[in-house]
């Protein structure tokens, strides 16, 4: 009961604050012009269909009594009002729909830039507390727009309907008025306690979905990795598993719709018959015309249908209140991982011209034991440094605790900014684009001439995937059509336009040639960019200032190669004075 009151109260935050939002926003103001627009069309439709109840009231009198010159005239009437509210309800359709497409499109766009601002998205990914935020992304923020607008005008529709035939429904049987108010509160009830396990049920299916379409997404992504290793059937067998998880759920989903459905259809059925019921006895003792049936029928069910939306749109509230709890999850994931790293190394990256350690250690992720003990150094811009030694783990550690990623251990680490040093894995990521885009920074693209790039792909012999990616403005899948070390020298191109201060290497050399490599390094030396390169020890030393070898028992040593260029680190407990100290950083 406690859960479902806090899910219920970031429910309400989150709707709120979404309106609230979208009404501030630079699309506000047509926002509120088309809602404003909304409800003067609601008002027109409700107004037609009072109007249309006594046309039609007199059309079917005139019918009774054989009146043809009525007949024609009330005819001739229905059809302009048949017209009228024809025309009103699909321009207020069409308003609705452009509503929500805007309302989708701004939500949407704030949820994206969250999502992706400062490694949220990695970090939710880390932390793996967050099934599929992408669908809840791309598919829940629609639910939830068009579905709440529909909704809030399924709502101020009937609150119309209640007031306008209200008094016509009075005027014609006040018992008539009473039995449609008592059936509508019992219909709601009763549907209320039926269905009310879908939304549990409709939460689950959204994963379960999901989780089926991820598998489904694997195979098409891995589909070359998956024919080699010959994995189809593990593969087949999971993804056949998820779909019988998704059926599972469903069937229990139909089961309840079967339940709900049998009193809904017996509960809609009733509506037309209960007015005849009441108002036929007095037709037959002449009180009043046959129209007057006609009209009670229509005003009944409208006003029954006002106030039964829970009866009629029980489904749809179940989907999505199923919807928003979802889209709160992700809001709420999203705001935590704001506040926290997911680790406790803390990253300073207010410094400028200096890359440091205070006092970190690195723990294995599986067994909590040290591999890297207290590194405490210093490397000042313009210090080329190799990591090498026999702790791969420490190495790898290092590099990921860097740049910033999760990883278990402690102490401080204080590099530049983002903008100033870039991280190069042993398997880079070039992402979907250009050749032009996958090499220079975005919103750089007008600083970096053509003649530039061309003169590093020839240097690094790229001309060859050049021409195969058709130019620098043609779209490709870089994964199929380019070699790993190709795809290594393309990464490292795009480090050396961007020109950061630091430059860290994670087993570069494993992907490329040593004269590939070495001409790389000298790049980089030549662009005043300094790297830290995590590789072996049989490296040309003359390429570095210092060497920092990580040892299994998580001990560390610096040798500096060239005095006066680099930070002094003369033992394993050694501290060093910080350089972003005597900036006054920290």
């Amino acid at each position: 009961m406690k859960k479902r009151k806090i899910l219920l109260k970031i429910t309400v935050v989150l709707f709120v604050h979404a309106v609230r939002n979208f009404a501030d926003s630079q699309v506000g103001w047509k926002a509120k012009l088309m809602f404003a627009g909304l409800i003067a069309l609601l008002f027109g439709i409700n107004g037609m269909n009072v109007v249309n109840s006594y046309v039609g009231r007199e059309f079917m009198t005139a019918i009774a009594d054989r009146n043809k010159a009525e007949f024609l005239r009330q005819g001739v009437f229905y059809i302009g009002v048949f017209a009228a509210s024809t025309l009103v309800a699909v321009i207020a359709r069409f308003t609705e729909e452009r509503l929500g497409l805007l309302w989708r499109e701004f939500l949407t766009r704030r949820a994206v830039t969250l999502y992706l601002a400062d490694g949220t998205y990695y970090r939710l990914d880390a932390a793996g507390a967050l099934a599929n935020p992408d669908q809840r992304i791309a598919d829940d923020v629609r639910a939830f727009t068009v579905t709440t607008l529909s909704f809030v005008l399924m709502l101020l529709n009937s609150s119309f309907t209640v007031v306008a035939f209200a008094g016509v429904l009075w005027s014609i049987s006040p018992l008539l008025f009473i039995v449609a108010v008592l059936y509508a509160a019992c219909g709601s009830s009763l549907t209320i306690a039926l269905g009310r396990p879908l939304v549990t049920l409709n939460h689950d299916q959204f994963d379960k979905e999901a989780n089926f379409r991820s598998c489904l997404i694997h195979f098409r992504e891995n589909a070359e990795a998956i024919r080699l290793a010959r994995r189809e059937e593990q593969l087949t067998v999971r993804l056949l598993h998820r779909l019988e998880e998704l059926v599972v759920n469903f069937r229990q989903i139909t089961a309840i719709n079967r339940n709900v459905g049998f009193f809904t259809t017996g509960y809609n059925w009733l509506i037309q018959i209960i007015p005849a019921l009441i108002v036929a006895p007095a037709f037959m003792d002449g009180e009043i015309e046959f129209g007057v049936i006609t009209q009670s029928a229509m005003a009944f069910s409208l006003l029954v249908s006002a106030f039964s939306l829970i009866v009629t749109q029980f489904q749809s509230i179940s989907t999505f209140a199923a919807v928003v709890a979802r889209l709160s999850s992700l809001v709420v994931a999203m705001e935590q991982s704001q506040t926290t790293t997911g680790s406790a190394i803390k990253i300073d990256d207010k410094a400028e011209g200096c890359l440091a350690y205070e006092r970190v250690t690195l723990l294995a992720a599986q067994t909590g034991s040290p591999v890297l003990k207290d590194l405490s150094l210093s490397i000042p811009f313009g210090t080329h440094v190799l990591l090498t030694g026999s702790n791969q783990a420490a190495r790898v550690g290092l590099f990921r605790a860097t740049a910033g990623l999760v990883t278990a251990g402690t102490g401080r680490i204080i590099r530049p900014g983002d903008d100033n040093i870039l991280f190069l894995a042993q398997r880079p990521y070039l992402p979907p684009g250009t050749l032009r885009q996958i090499l220079v920074r975005t919103l750089h693209e007008g600083e970096i001439s053509d003649e530039r790039i061309f003169r590093l792909l020839r240097q690094l012999n790229l001309e060859h995937a050049l021409a195969r990616a058709g130019g620098l403005d043609m779209e490709q899948d870089w994964k199929t059509l380019l070699s790993l070390p190709e795809q290594q020298l393309l990464a490292c191109i795009h480090i050396l336009l961007a020109a950061p201060q630091f430059a860290f290497l994670d087993r570069l050399d494993t992907a490329l040639s040593s004269d590939q490599f070495l001409e790389i390094l000298r790049l980089l030396s030549e662009n005043s960019i300094t790297y830290i390169n995590n590789g072996e020890a049989d490296n040309s030393h003359d390429l570095y200032d210092a060497v920092l070898e990580l040892g299994e028992d998580g001990g560390w040593s610096w040798t500096a190669k060239r005095a006066g260029r680099m930070a002094e680190a003369d033992s394993h407990h050694a501290r060093v004075e910080w350089a972003y100290e005597q900036r006054n950083v920290g």
